[in-house]
């Protein structure tokens, strides 16, 4: 009853309850000074560009002349567009590529690193990639991958037979956008799984080495099963990012790579609102990206109770 009355602010409550319903109704207020920066943030710069984006999705507008309704027009000239369906299947494609690739790369080298003294100047190696700019990471890679470049004359010197036109050739062009994706992602993946691997409790693996466990039914039986809501979390990430790999087929190809074998679909919605001012076909080809995300990550929310395990 007393509390009731503080919280009310009642005459009868005890002066310390009373005094104690005030902090609590002033930590609210600074605790909304507090956020306010993050959610004016988001209102400017994600909830306000997603409703103006999701509103010239149904219009037709060049930025000069008058907005004129359209209504699903865009939608489906984006969807029987040959251009942007490759573009889908090369979104896709460098998902299926790069995620598990990387994340199993990732995850061989957070276990090598695991028990490995002085692994700091490692991990600083692996993770410096992830804070260099993904430009700068591209236009060393586009001198890399040149037909005459350094990767292409090793590789004939040991094998004696000429490398590929990484970014000449249709058939090679993603595969190169794989590599440098996965490269530069490498380390962020590496310091997540090795932070999971330093959080199993080590009476678990103790218990398993006095029954008799190798080194491998360890791996395969404990450390990946507890290790599992990690590779949940980096999976789900990892796809989210790859849908969104724009900038290293910028740089990397001309126009999305020869024959459009490289074209993304954010590379496709660049093009058409910046480079052909048309904001409604770009606007439908970001909602259909917004829901070919939303669609990938429920299936693997939906997955995870099959393939997740939680310790408790």
């Amino acid at each position: 009853m007393t509390a009731v009355l503080a919280k009310t602010g009642l005459p009868g409550a005890p002066v310390v309850e009373r005094a104690e319903a005030a902090w609590r109704k002033r930590d609210r207020w600074w605790g909304l000074v507090f956020v306010s920066p993050q959610l004016a943030g988001m209102c400017a710069f994600v909830l306000l560009p997603f409703a103006v984006g999701l509103v010239l999705a149904f219009a037709q507008w060049d930025g000069l002349t008058e907005i004129t309704w359209v209504g699903l027009a865009n939608f489906q000239a984006q969807l029987a567009d040959p251009v942007f369906l490759r573009s889908i299947l090369n979104t896709l494609g460098l998902a299926l590529i790069t995620v598990p690739v990387g994340l199993a790369l990732s995850l061989l080298i957070a276990v090598a690193l695991d028990r490995l003294r002085g692994r700091t100047g490692y991990l600083l190696l692996y993770f410096a990639p992830v804070m260099t700019s993904s430009i700068a990471i591209s236009l060393v890679w586009q001198q890399i991958l040149r037909a005459d470049g350094p990767l292409n004359q090793a590789f004939f010197r040991v094998f004696g037979i000429p490398g590929p036109d990484w970014l000449g050739d249709p058939h090679f062009v993603l595969l190169a956008v794989s590599i440098v994706t996965i490269w530069s992602s490498l380390g962020l993946n590496v310091i997540i799984f090795l932070a999971g691997l330093q959080g199993i409790n080590s009476n678990v693996l103790e218990a398993a080495r006095v029954d008799g466990a190798g080194s491998l039914r360890t791996m395969m039986a404990i450390r990946l099963p507890l290790l599992s809501p990690v590779v949940f979390f980096s999976t789900v990430v990892a796809v989210i990012s790859s849908f969104q790999t724009f900038d290293v087929v910028f740089v990397l190809t001309k126009n999305g790579g020869p024959e459009n074998s490289a074209r993304t679909i954010v590379y496709q919605i660049y093009d058409e609102g910046f480079r052909h001012f048309q904001f409604g076909m770009a606007s439908a080809a970001s909602i259909i990206l917004l829901v070919l995300t939303l669609v990938v990550t429920a299936v693997q929310l939906g997955l995870q109770r099959r393939f997740v395990h939680y310790e408790s």
